[in-house]
Formats: C-alpha cells, sequence, structure tokens
C-alpha cells in the first residue's frame, strides 16, 4: 500500500495533491497553535508571572474559593438533572411514536441557538423584582434571582440538550429488537431499563455527561445576568476572574484562569477516554448487525 502511494505521488496529479496536503495540515496546525495554544500559553504566563507563592495566593483567597464552590455546586445540581431529563427524553423519542415529536426534538435544541445572555434575561424577567411571581416569592423568603438558584437554573438551561443528544442517535441505531424480546419474555419497563437500555448506552451517556460538565463550569453569558456579581456569595470561577480582570488585578485574574483550565483539562482527558469507548460500542453495534443484515 505504501509503494502506491509513492508511486502515486510521483505523477504530476500526485505531487500536487501531495502539495495541497502538506499545506492543508500545515495551515491548520498554524492555526490551530494561534487560536488554540498560544493564548492557553499566555495564561500560564501571566498567571506565574509572579511566582508559584502569588499564583496560590490568588487561588486561595476566601473570594476565591467561594466562587470554586459555587462552581462545583451548580454543576453537582445541573449535571445530575441533565441526565434525568437526558435519559427520559431519549427513551421517549426513540422508544415511542406520539404527537409533537418533532416540536421536543426542536425545543431540545433551543438552548443551542438562544443566546446565554437571553435566557439570563429571560430568569431576570420570570423572577426579578418586576415579575408576577416576586410578591409570592417575597411573601415566602424566596431568593432565585441574584441567589444561587438562579445561578442553578441558568446553567440547568444552557446544559440541557448535552445529554439528551449524545443518547438520541445511538439508542436510534440500536433500535427495540431487544427491549421486544425482553418484554416477550415478562420483563417490566424498568427491568428493560436497567438490564437492556442502560447498559447499552453507558459510554454515550458518560460522553454526554462529561460535556454537559465541561459546558456547567465554564458558563458565564446566563451566570452573569442572574448572578448579581455579589462577590464572595454570587461569583463562579467565570466571573471572578472577570472582576479580577476589570480591577487590573492582572495576575490574580490569570491565576484564577489556571485553576478554571486545569478542570478543563480534567475533563478534556474524561472526554477523550469515554469518546474512545463510545466508539468502540458503535463499532461493536455495527459489527453485530452486520450479519443480520446478510
Amino acid at each position: 500500500m505504501e509503494q502506491v502511494i509513492a508511486t502515486a505521488a510521483r505523477t504530476p496529479k500526485g505531487k500536487k495533491r501531495a502539495t495541497t496536503y502538506y499545506v492543508l495540515v500545515t495551515l491548520a496546525w498554524l492555526v490551530f497553535f494561534l487560536v488554540l495554544v498560544l493564548p492557553l500559553l499566555m495564561v500560564l504566563t501571566q498567571g506565574l508571572a509572579k511566582g508559584v507563592g502569588a499564583f496560590w495566593q490568588a487561588i486561595s483567597e476566601p473570594d476565591a474559593i467561594s466562587a470554586l464552590k459555587l462552581t462545583l455546586l451548580a454543576t453537582a445540581i445541573s449535571v445530575p438533572l441533565n441526565v434525568v431529563f437526558g435519559l427520559a427524553t431519549a427513551w421517549s423519542v426513540t422508544k415511542f411514536e406520539f404527537r409533537g415529536k418533532s416540536l421536543l426534538l426542536a425545543l431540545i435544541d433551543l438552548p443551542f441557538s438562544v443566546s446565554p445572555v437571553v435566557v439570563g434575561l429571560v430568569y431576570v424577567l420570570l423572577f426579578g423584582a418586576q415579575s408576577y411571581f416576586y410578591p409570592f416569592l417575597t411573601a415566602h423568603h424566596l431568593e432565585i434571582v441574584y441567589a444561587v438558584p438562579g445561578i442553578v437554573l441558568a446553567t440547568i438551561f444552557v446544559t440541557l440538550p448535552y445529554v439528551a443528544r449524545e443518547l438520541i442517535p445511538l439508542m436510534e441505531q440500536q433500535g427495540t429488537q431487544e427491549e421486544e424480546a425482553a418484554r416477550l419474555l415478562g420483563a417490566n419497563g424498568w427491568q428493560m431499563f436497567w438490564y437492556i437500555t442502560l447498559p447499552n448506552v453507558k459510554w454515550a451517556l458518560i460522553y454526554g455527561v462529561v460535556l454537559c460538565t465541561a459546558r456547567a463550569m465554564g458558563e458565564f453569558g446566563a451566570v452573569s445576568v442572574v448572578s448579581g456579581h455579589i462577590r464572595g456569595l454570587t461569583n463562579t470561577l467565570p466571573l471572578h476572574i472577570e472582576i479580577l480582570y476589570n480591577e487590573y488585578n492582572i495576575v490574580a485574574a490569570f491565576s484564577v484562569a489556571i485553576l478554571l483550565l486545569l478542570m478543563s483539562l480534567v475533563v478534556l482527558l474524561l472526554r477523550q477516554w469515554s469518546e474512545g469507548r463510545l466508539a468502540k460500542q458503535v463499532e461493536k453495534h455495527q459489527q453485530e448487525l452486520a450479519p443480520n443484515e446478510h
């Protein structure tokens, strides 16, 4: 095979294709370096400009710790809820036919098309001082906007599609044959889900959870609108970085950015691992279907 490629490369068309190949690869790596690698290097350089001591002081101050805790809290609440929603939606869409199915699929993608800032403004209009619900919330001492519940709601909305959108294609590909066979053998809905559906989609589920987690930790726009930027109370890590930068505390801002970057790298490694396992699962399923097709 290598000899065939080498022989083809010696022809005029082969040389032209080889030149195009190397040019495209070089441009891809150049764009990758300028857009991704260089900014990350700048973050590391600026964050460690005054040494490890200044970096540690920036990420260990009370406001930074509070922002970290709130980021993890919002992520810990929103991701499990989106897992439940994603599983329920994917199960409904792929296993049943019902009116409004197309509308449901369109609504799942709504957070992809709506600006996060608009989402934040919607929650302010719904639960803010000018809303219809505000007297009820005040009477019952409930705080949503400019408090933790508003941040969690905004995070849930922007991360809503990730789990469902990873599960739906795989579950559609797998079909309903195994569930139908289990039903004929007397299995109930919970048994079919727990012993058949969930094992078949576990890697797609993990992959969706990883994507959802990464999006939740880095959310800025919607959270910025509903948080009120109360330092030490309603600031997540991205908001804390913005405040530090606006105060010209550059080293501290980039130090906290390094902390967020490290968290993102951990999620990225989990994403690569789960993506590889998901690809193997899909390949295995295709191999199992191949004999049946013939």
